[in-house]
């Protein structure tokens, strides 16, 4: 893309390699295309964030004439060779980038297209570690016409006046990293005006899909169970709301193949078969999946948030194992000091003991601590257990 545009330099704000890598082949892949541009007359301008700061493979392979790092010891400024740019820039030393650089950054050259390169979570983000924090207001203060912004792979424009853009990473990695992916296409005019174009770059698209699949609310249906009919008609529905829901999300982007997390949710008598026989939904989702026309899918995962449709207060007056066990959930999930007493030792074993630092995300650790994440947890496993404790289902 940047060839066929013509483009005058390339700007890459970190994170070009994963520290831990000594595979010299992803090295010699990137070395050999930024030498492909500067056979084409572009520039390459790069600062080092906190996964390539400590990269073997950056340390041992020298980049191609032509191809410009930045320092880690202090900011620098790089003059464009024929264009009035001042690109101005930071590596980072290590990994923990605690400190603000915007300071040590140099005042902006009069005269000139001020560019900074900052690898920052500015004031950080739930989804990726804090590193060289700093303010939008610091980085207006400055005096810089554009900031490219590197760290977040969420693509997103922080300002206009001046430009603050995260281009976002190239190619989502995983279920988390969903939607458009690319870079950033900056047009500069001979008075300084900016336009700034996103330029989708992903082969594979990751997206999570919502499909609702309520369809018999009616609890006396429930109780009298699923005939084999009932179970057909069913799951050919659900599997035809997969189908579209897979092909509705292929037309946004005919040409990717398309990497999609199911979330399947509403009250329906599927539930009560999928307590009876677990993974039928799952497979009735892969097999909407071979039935999609027009396109490549992949269904990464399949994940449930549906509901039985039970009488539930008729349940809760019940005499038996299926009343108390109604009567344990209502206690447990509609008394916060009983569900936190419930919760800490299930907590502190298992989020802060036994799951070792930096494989959950922030928000990942969050999201356990939330009680109404736990709240959720126990209505689909009182689903589970009533279906199989209550006459519908033999277990």
């Amino acid at each position: 893309m940047a060839i066929n545009s013509r483009i005058d330099f390339l700007v890459l704000a970190g994170d070009l390699y994963d520290g831990d890598w000594i595979d010299f082949q992803s090295g010699l892949y990137l070395r050999s295309e930024l030498a492909r541009l500067i056979k084409s007359g572009i520039s390459s301008y790069i600062v080092k964030g906190n996964h390539d700061a400590r990269s073997v493979i950056s340390r041992e392979l020298p980049l191609p004439e032509g191809v410009h790092e930045f320092d880690s010891r202090k900011a620098q400024t790089l003059l464009h060779p024929s264009l009035p740019v001042a690109i101005h820039g930071r590596s980072f030393a290590d990994r923990a980038m605690a400190e603000d650089l915007v300071p040590s950054y140099p005042a902006p050259r009069p005269g000139l297209f001020n560019i900074g390169v900052l690898h920052t979570s500015l004031a950080g983000d739930a989804n990726h570690d804090t590193y060289a924090p700093t303010t939008v207001q610091a980085l207006r203060q400055h005096g810089y016409q554009y900031w490219a912004l590197g760290h977040i792979h969420q693509h997103a424009r922080v300002s206009d006046d001046p430009w603050i853009v995260y281009p976002g990473n190239l190619q989502g990695r995983h279920a988390r990293e969903t939607g458009p992916k690319g870079c950033e296409l900056v047009t500069v005019t001979d008075d300084f005006s900016v336009s700034s174009d996103f330029v989708e770059l992903d082969v594979v698209r990751w997206t999570v899909v919502n499909v609702e699949l309520t369809s018999r609310s009616d609890a006396a249906h429930a109780d009298q169970g699923l005939t084999g009919d009932d179970l057909r008609d069913d799951l050919t529905v659900a599997r035809n709301r997969i189908r579209d829901a897979l092909e509705a999300t292929i037309a946004s982007a005919p040409d990717r193949l398309h990497a999609v997390r199911l979330h399947l949710e509403g009250q329906t008598t599927l539930a009560i078969e999928e307590a009876r026989m677990p993974g039928t939904l799952a497979a009735t989702a892969r097999a909407a999946a071979q039935d999609v026309n027009n396109g490549e899918v992949w269904v990464e995962r399949v994940e449930l948030a549906l509901r039985a449709p039970f009488d539930r207060a008729a349940e809760a007056r019940r005499d038996d194992a299926v009343g108390e066990l109604v009567r344990a959930i209502d206690r447990s999930a509609g008394d916060s000091t009983e569900l936190d007493r419930l919760l800490a030792p299930l907590i502190e074993t298992l989020i802060d003991k036994s799951i070792p630092s930096g494989l959950l995300t922030e928000a990942e650790r969050a999201a356990f601590r939330d009680p109404s994440f736990w709240r959720e947890l126990l209505l689909e496993a009182e689903d589970t257990l009533l279906a199989r404790l209550g006459n519908e289902v033999k277990a």
